[in-house]
């Protein structure tokens, strides 16, 4: 029996969205945030040594990190999808298979990377401190996320914006893995960024997934997916 390691408002959101497309039982359970860090409980490091969710168990077999985790369940798990679930793991060498890759590694590679700091930068002004400290620790985040992290955040929604005007997912035709890879990065992404620069396909894209009956099961058990900035 698969058990998903699951905290609350995490990335773990989309192993549970992909498990309930593929109809596989799992057990979960949930962890919860440290009120104060909102840092994952100790107890995790009981599963795994980095103690980071997400984390799955499957029988003896612990995987960590969500683009193996999703590798391994396809891969082990549904070599025989049929229907539009047969495509999560494009032919290697087609057009499909390329893009699914990049997709992959873009999530976690680049982009994620500047979603976190801008929920840092965000976070910091917010902490206990003297008051006189908090006047230039709020203008220096906001220096840091108008010069640095908003212009590449914004490049980044400019470039899924492009490539989901000609992709109807993120690989072309059919869904695949990729998806429930960039899925919580889509929604982080919408989550923080500008809301007065529309962007039509991207916002398609995640009510596309938001539909999904599967996608709906799995918010159901786990919980929102993000917290606001």
């Amino acid at each position: 029996m698969i058990t998903v390691h699951h905290l609350e408002t995490s990335r773990s959101q989309r192993i549970l969205w992909l498990l309930e497309e593929l109809g596989l039982p799992y057990q979960l359970k949930v962890y919860q945030r440290d009120k104060r860090t909102r840092l994952a409980p100790p107890e995790l490091k009981q599963i795994h040594p980095l103690g980071k969710s997400p984390v799955i168990t499957d029988g003896q077999i612990v995987v960590a990190e969500s683009g193996a985790i999703i590798e391994y369940l396809v891969e082990t798990h549904a070599t025989l999808a049929t229907g539009e679930l047969a495509h999560l793991a494009p032919a290697v060498g087609t057009p499909a298979h390329r893009q699914c890759r990049f997709w992959m590694h873009y999530a976690e590679g680049s982009l994620m990377n500047w979603l976190v700091m801008k929920l840092v930068f965000a976070s910091i002004p917010k902490q206990p401190m003297p008051f006189f400290v908090r006047p230039v620790a709020k203008a220096l985040c906001a220096t840091v996320q108008s010069k640095l992290i908003d212009p590449n955040v914004d490049t980044a929604l400019d470039f899924m914006e492009d490539h989901l005007a000609t992709h109807h997912w993120f690989a072309g035709e059919h869904i695949t893995m990729a998806d429930f890879q960039m899925s919580f990065a889509v929604e982080a992404a919408l989550a923080r960024a500008n809301p007065g620069k529309p962007r039509p396909h991207l916002q398609a894209y995640l009510q596309r997934m938001q539909a999904r009956p599967a996608y709906q099961r799995g918010i159901a058990k786990g919980g929102p997916v993000v917290m606001s900035a």
